[in-house]
């Protein structure tokens, strides 16, 4: 499908509007409420997750409990091609400093998608009857160095943003004048504005702090690639939640096409990063 500005732009970038627009793709704007009526089933971010009874908890491979960061209720949500319409998606992390990513580790840099301090789980089918989940969580210990704190839940709107310059591909698809262009702080700003890239999203495009991790990755072959956002959660200080990555930095799950299209979870890549 083809998408269009519906503004006007500087005559600095109107003359790259055509590429501009050929990038554009619809995404899912997340915005926390202030909501503590949180149910099990609800999207919301923190707190505690929906899980029925009969599955074991995430733990690491060296047996330290996974903390919950995030659940997604596809029911929720506007429709977003190529992504499920139902079910419930969960994102889980360790509590250390690195928040799951193992820095400098060679078996990690090798293996990005590799689910051991982090877990994506789905539920296709979840079951809305309390007395087939767990609601006892008493077994967890306090989190120390997790990213987020409190529970809010969320809302979502359908929205469309051309590509981020924070993508790695960027460049390559708008072509190398543009580098120049944006050498002009204003023009600059002006994309940025334009490109929606920053806050909590689902589809779209990514925001980094740093470098796109997709670019170095040896996984992220060019048949192989996980291109698609799965879900963005950046950092958001308010009075219902405290989101912290780090120095003020920006977590990103991203998945292969195919994978998602099957609702294959299993190898998701998973990174943060922050000034």
């Amino acid at each position: 499908m083809n998408y269009k500005l519906d503004f006007p732009l500087s005559p600095e970038l109107e003359k790259y509007r055509d590429r501009i627009e050929a990038t554009i793709k619809p995404y899912i704007e997340i915005q926390t409420q202030n909501n503590d009526q949180v149910n099990w089933w609800q999207s919301k971010f923190g707190g505690l997750p929906y899980l029925p009874k009969g599955f074991d908890y995430p733990k690491t491979a060296d047996g330290k409990y996974l903390f919950f960061l995030a659940q997604i209720n596809f029911s929720e949500i506007p429709p977003l091609d190529g992504f499920p319409d139902r079910g419930i998606l969960q994102f889980y992390i360790a509590d250390d400093e690195p928040y799951g990513l193992e820095f400098g580790n060679s078996a990690d840099v090798d293996n990005p998608t590799v689910e051991d301090r982090f877990k994506i789980m789905y539920f296709p089918q979840p079951d809305f009857k309390v007395e087939n989940i767990i609601t006892n969580y008493d077994f967890l210990p306090e989190p120390e160095l997790f990213p987020i704190s409190g529970c809010c839940s969320l809302q979502f709107t359908k929205k469309y943003a051309p590509i981020s310059t924070s993508d790695y591909q960027c460049t390559e698809i708008l072509g190398s004048e543009i580098d120049e262009l944006f050498m002009n702080h204003e023009i600059e700003d002006e994309y940025l504005k334009i490109s929606s890239f920053l806050g909590h999203k689902i589809g779209g495009y990514p925001d980094f702090v740093q470098n796109d991790v997709r670019e170095y990755s040896s996984k992220c072959d060019r048949e192989h690639k996980s291109d698609i956002l799965l879900f963005q959660m950046d950092t958001d200080r308010n009075d219902t939640v405290d989101i912290k990555w780090g120095d003020m930095g920006i977590g990103n799950f991203f998945i292969n096409e195919s994978a998602l299209r099957q609702l294959d979870f299993s190898k998701v890549l998973y990174n943060w990063d922050c000034g």
